[in-house]
């Protein structure tokens, strides 16, 4: 659904006029934001070094050379193998694919990777997701094969690795206001593809459309957190909407037949389902079960790797829970009197593989910083998972203390890196020292919202034009509701962690409506289920929220995804 700027806000739900309003959106930004449009998006093939690529790649393909893709194991990288692969397949080029292991070959393009590659006799290798600080393994690659690098970290290096080619539009000399910048490392991938279709079609031979691939730019880009600016909304928007009728069996394989039914996916169901079982296999041992999922060529294939997927994803819960509840206890046993500006963890025994999202749930239960470290392979070596809260860039702040480190990289919002278990202490304290010179409104995660509504404006027209604004993601966040005066009905505690809510209000005691909380029990600083119903007596309460649409057993009803529940009535 496409609406003009007059549109836009008249034939939406009022509360969604509301927080367009509130987000200070002209009625031209609000079109441009609803809008599918892929003929006014930026020109993807405007970044150095693509043609060079493009037409070292069609060398290849004319003589016959080997074409390798190696990518990061995760979801960005891995959507990126699978969307190049199935892009030469539409061609009849097979290409070896490559990707390391965390535990082994650890994160980028390696010295191992570049013999690796010509022990297959591949000519030309093709990173994806990685290679922008390999400078060591391009200068190794030269004379064996041409390496070229396809990218969209920053670019942290002393230098651009001098390999054949550097696609990235982070580098360093590409405009820093280049709506390109915003590409995950998938929308880079699909860019290289576009390159060599239209090379190709200048040579006279037609290729299949790109459309389709598109389904991986979207699983990728929302996976990976990349900024939702108008480019990434409408190529992932397109996306998502194919994937009910996919053609791919293994992306198919994710979904149940029910949610097949729909007209498209959500970016929660990405976010939260496929994203998490891609990169689980990663996360415990070597993620190319999850990449030969996306490229079967049955839907039972796919569905066996997916299986393996599903047991790969639930030890990885398992796993993740136990450390992410020591590595809690450690901050609260340490909370002194002074204010806590991060929190940086170090345990030799904790899983590597888990670190990152233990990082991301402290940030969202202690609201600053979170830097996790476990032991590396090599003696001595720690490595370590980072999460910035508010809009802390915590790349930067990394940056500074670089000389601790053996080797770092990553984004404002995220980073890793690795340096000696010597050094920890004069980490800890370089960054609180870094810290305590930012304002604390920019350096902690605050709980926002976005506009406050009543009980009654909450019905099915609201959840489906909240639906049009999707996919959600950085720059263009899920819409957070606050509701006061609100009354708990009742409650039930589920498995032992969640509790699913029912809520009215003193006007209007028998109109309910369900909320659920997940892992609310045991959260940090948080009212008890029992103490905000003994409470809500006095003053009511104050939730905050998302919207949602619960299906179970063929049924949808409206469902609150609560985030918050303040006793009394907050200003």
């Amino acid at each position: 659904m496409e609406l003009t700027s007059q549109e836009s806000t008249t034939q939406l739900h009022p509360v969604i006029a509301r927080l367009f309003k509130k987000r200070g959106f002209s009625p031209d930004q609000v079109a441009e934001m609803l809008s599918w449009n892929l003929k006014e998006i930026p020109d993807l093939t405007q970044m150095k070094d693509l043609a060079k690529s493009s037409q070292r790649i069609l060398k290849a393909l004319s003589e016959n050379e080997k074409i390798g893709i190696y990518g990061d194991y995760d979801v960005d990288g891995t959507t990126s193998c699978a969307l190049l692969w199935h892009f030469f397949k539409s061609i009849n080029v097979e290409v070896e694919l490559f990707q390391p292991s965390r535990f082994i070959e650890g994160y980028g393009v390696h010295e191992s990777s570049i013999d690796q590659a010509l022990k297959k006799n591949v000519a030309v290798l093709i990173t994806v997701d990685c290679g922008i600080t390999a400078t060591a393994t391009a200068e190794y690659a030269k004379g064996k094969l041409d390496l070229i690098i396809t990218d969209h970290h920053r670019d942290a290096a002393a230098h651009i690795p001098e390999a054949f080619a550097v696609v990235n539009p982070c580098r360093r000399d590409e405009p820093e206001d280049s709506p390109l910048r915003c590409l995950a490392g998938v929308g880079v991938a699909f860019a290289l593809c576009l390159q060599i279709k239209n090379d190709l079609a200048k040579r006279g031979q037609e290729t299949a459309s790109l459309y389709p691939l598109l389904q991986f730019v979207a699983i990728g880009t929302i996976s990976d957190l990349a900024r939702m600016n108008p480019l990434n909304l409408r190529l992932s928007r397109h996306g998502l909407k194919q994937i009910p009728h996919t053609q791919y069996p293994g992306i198919k394989a994710f979904f149940s037949p029910e949610e097949l039914l729909a007209q498209s996916i959500t970016s929660e169901k990405i976010g939260f389902h496929v994203g998490p079982h891609i990169n689980s296999k990663g996360r415990l041992d070597h993620p190319e079960r999850a990449l030969r999922q996306l490229i079967a060529q049955n839907f039972n294939e796919a569905r066996e790797h997916f299986s393996h997927l599903e047991l790969a994803n639930r030890d990885r819960r398992t796993i993740q829970a136990e450390v992410f509840s020591e590595a809690k206890q450690n901050v609260i046993d340490s909370i002194k009197s002074e204010e806590l500006k991060i929190n940086i963890l170090y345990q030799p025994h904790w899983h590597e593989g888990v670190i990152g999202i233990v990082a991301s749930k402290l940030v969202e239960t202690f609201e600053v910083p979170a830097i996790v470290f476990t032991n590396a392979e090599e003696a001595g070596v720690i490595k370590a998972s980072c999460r910035s809260a508010g809009e802390l860039n915590i790349f930067d702040l990394l940056e500074q203390c670089k000389d601790l480190f053996i080797k770092f990289g990553g984004h404002k919002a995220a980073a890793g890196l690795s340096m000696k278990l010597e050094n920890f202490s004069a980490f800890k304290i370089k960054m609180n020292q870094l810290l305590s010179l930012i304002p604390l409104n920019l350096r902690t995660k605050t709980s926002s919202f976005d506009i406050e509504i009543g009980l009654e404006e909450i019905d099915a027209k609201l959840v489906k034009d909240l639906q049009i604004l999707e996919p959600f993601g950085p720059g263009h966040e899920r819409p957070v509701f606050r509701m006061k005066n609100a009354q708990i009905a009742s409650y039930r505690i589920m498995k032992d962690a969640h509790v699913r809510w029912s809520f009215n209000s003193p006007q209007n005691p028998k109109s309910t409506i369900q909320g659920v909380s997940f892992n609310y029990l045991g959260k940090w600083n948080e009212a008890t289920p029992e103490e905000l119903y003994a409470l809500q007596n006095k003053n009511g309460l104050t939730v905050q929220f998302t919207l949602s649409i619960n299906r179970f057993n063929g049924n949808e009803s409206i469902q609150l995804m609560v985030d918050r529940l303040i006793p009394g009535q907050l200003n």
